[in-house]
């Protein structure tokens, strides 16, 4: 995917002036020091789309509780169970959603056989930096463009909730929707915050069924 007419990022001439503390040039600024670890090019081609993208879930992953050095080991793992789905199965690659946070792997989505499910797990812990994997993956072939709609309405609305609830950090959050149930995965600043994101989700029409693999923040299993 990456031309040979590629130019490399060089981490001293292209990264943000330090001393830039601004929210919008601090962002940047670790997007391209992450592009720089990750040992990634800025491509000429269409591909450039992907590549920026995952640095840019790094450069807003310092933001998070996880910190920078986590959003980066989030995101190589992303990556290689991303390559190994692409290599090894389409179907998985193409119809399952990857969700990482702290070495924690959420799998969600709809697929239409078990044996799609098991190769997406067994898979996925094929990946370096793997703590857990949560296999959250349907198995049934009735989804069709009202469902997708009425997921991505829910998803929506619970994601402009919680930003303009002050009383969560909701850049913490992840949402996914499928058939109509919310899968939540993140880090909870406390057991009332949590709660008040699970309401949220509960109290949403069209909701079937919430699940939450959120921690909290003083978990002491976290990245043990």
């Amino acid at each position: 995917m990456i031309s040979s007419g590629q130019a490399a990022i060089s981490a001293g001439t292209l990264l943000p002036a330090e001393g830039s503390t601004t929210p919008g040039t601090l962002v940047v600024h670790h997007l391209f020091k992450a592009l720089a670890i990750l040992g990634l090019t800025l491509p000429t081609t269409g591909c450039i789309t992907a590549v920026v993208g995952s640095a840019a879930a790094v450069g807003v992953g310092a933001a998070e509780e996880r910190g920078f050095e986590g959003a980066v080991d989030d995101t190589k793992i992303r990556t290689s169970i991303n390559n190994l789905w692409l290599s090894e199965d389409l179907e998985v690659f193409r119809d399952i959603t990857l969700t990482v946070n702290e070495g924690r792997v959420m799998l969600t989505g709809s697929v239409k056989k078990p044996e799609t499910r098991i190769e997406a797990v067994r898979l996925a812990w094929q990946a370096p930096g793997v703590r857990q994997v949560l296999d959250e993956i349907q198995v049934e072939d009735k989804s069709g463009f009202s469902d997708y709609a009425s997921d991505v309405w829910i998803a929506n609305k619970l994601r402009t909730q919680l930003m303009f609830d002050s009383k969560v950090k909701n850049i913490n959050y992840t949402i996914d929707v499928v058939n109509g149930v919310v899968y939540l995965m993140g880090i909870a600043q406390s057991q009332d915050e949590l709660d008040r994101v699970i309401a949220y989700a509960r109290d949403t029409s069209s909701v079937k069924r919430v699940v939450s693999h959120v921690v909290l923040k003083g978990d002491p299993n976290r990245q043990s």
